[in-house]
């Protein structure tokens, strides 16, 4: 019996795909397809994926081509797969050519032509195209726009902002001013907003009654009672209002959450954040200030994220301690906020004006993980132990710092009308309470 193997992604299966899978199918007597799983899928930079794995394996299996039906996993596996099955063909599309020879070492390798002028790629962005407008000042929104390129059906439909010296020459030729944000609004489908946070109720509500779906860094806002009235608004006209906090998409941060509450430290016992830039206070001018984060705001929903997905959000107490800029009573350089649990403690560090290790330490009963700085661009952490020989470093991909992953959920979470939870709802509602606290000077030691 002659064995074929061939793989790939098979999202909205099309008639390409199937004329593929008929000439693999012909080359020998049993067909293998390995159909590529979600996070290989996000590990090698293919973000577009409509389909879930399961939906994908059907359709496939719907063929009645494929004698059997795999799922790929992880780098290396065609290797493992061609020995483990007795595999004597390899088949892919030419779009492929040469880049598969280094199999040819273990079977005969054959590069099969593709349909013409039909690709998934191609259906998925004609079926939905989304103008998304960027408001706000800051050269985030360079990445926003560079990343937007690798999401297909996107695009940038302009930009509002009063400080626009920091952004790209292409993000400048679109710029208009904020009091044209309107003129923004009536040609957007959705609104990615990086203003000040003291805006940020204004902006969103605006864009909610214009029907444009909202992508707000977090916090969405500084306010408990308007994050409810905004969301409200929201669910009153079917439009998404998510936050904005890259780090949650980030493979790797999304890989340790799971660990950690997978058990394999143990029970978790203390979670330690820090997040800090240095932010040049004294060379920025008066206009500069005005769009200056505090560092609760710029820093605080990062460093509370890993807290409440791991922990909850219903600490028994919380102890705020600030440092405020000089000159400057509403500005804080650094906070720290200690959570106490019933069974757990938590620790957070947020400066613009101080700096310290950035790193994340997630402590257990029997391991701990650690998160090098600056742990919320993470690509890489270890689980250690007692015994250093146990110990496991894990390595993932990170791409446009979690911004393209984020882009491609949130233009998942409008086609299908359901959120996407890489940050939950409960979490972000305990985030904006943090800092609604903060803003009404609740218990805050001064220092």
């Amino acid at each position: 019996m002659k064995k074929v193997i061939t793989y790939g992604t098979y999202d909205l299966l099309h008639h390409g795909h199937i004329r593929l899978l008929e000439r693999a199918k012909a080359l020998g007597d049993y067909l293998i397809v390995g159909v590529t799983a979600d996070s290989f899928d996000q590990a090698r930079g293919k973000l577009n994926v409509e389909q879930s794995l399961m939906d994908r394996i059907e359709a496939v299996r719907a063929t009645g081509l494929a004698d059997e039906i795999i799922v790929e996993e992880y780098e290396g596996q065609k290797i493992d797969d061609i020995q483990r099955y007795g595999v004597d063909i390899f088949a892919i599309g030419s779009d492929w050519l040469g880049k598969f020879d280094y199999l040819k070492e273990y079977c005969e390798v054959v590069y099969l032509d593709r349909t013409q002028g039909i690709s998934s790629t191609d259906l998925r962005a004609k079926e939905h195209q989304l103008r998304l407008g960027l408001v706000g000042e800051s050269p985030i929104m360079n990445k926003f726009e560079h990343e937007s390129q690798f999401v297909n059906g996107l695009t940038i439909s302009g930009v509002c902002s009063d400080h626009t010296r920091h952004l790209s020459e292409t993000l400048k030729q679109q710029a208009m001013p904020m009091s044209e944000l309107d003129s923004l609004l009536s040609k957007s489908d959705a609104i990615y907003i990086i203003s000040n946070t003291r805006y940020h109720y204004d902006h969103i509500s605006r864009a909610l009654e214009h029907g444009c779906h909202v992508l707000c860094e977090s916090p969405i806002t500084i306010n408990s009672e308007q994050l409810k009235q905004l969301r409200a608004m929201a669910a009153e006209r079917n439009l998404m209002l998510v936050d904005s906090l890259k780090t949650a998409y980030s493979m790797a941060y999304y890989r340790l959450i799971l660990l950690a509450k997978s058990g394999i430290i143990g029970r978790v016992v203390s979670v330690d954040a820090t997040c800090t830039s240095m932010a040049n206070l004294e060379m920025s001018d008066e206009h500069d200030m005005n769009y200056l984060w505090n560092s609760i705001d710029a820093w605080g929903p990062t460093a509370m994220m890993p807290i409440f997905q791991l922990l909850g959000t219903d600490y028994c107490s919380k102890t705020v301690t600030t440092h405020l800029l000089e000159g400057r009573p509403d500005f804080d350089a650094f906070t720290k906020i200690a959570f106490v649990y019933p069974h757990a403690v938590a620790s957070l560090k947020v400066g613009q004006g101080v700096k310290s290790e950035g790193s994340l330490v997630i402590s257990g009963t029997k391991g701990y993980i650690y998160v090098p700085a600056p742990w919320w661009k993470t690509d890489y952490f270890e689980v250690r132990y007692e015994n250093s020989a146990e110990n496991r470093r894990h390595f993932y991909q990170l791409d446009g710092e979690g911004i393209r992953y984020m882009l491609v959920s949130f233009l998942k979470a409008i086609q299908t009308g359901r959120h996407i939870n890489y940050l939950d709802q409960t979490v972000s509602d305990a985030i904006v309470k943090v800092i609604s606290d903060f803003y009404r000077k609740e218990k805050i030691i001064f220092i």
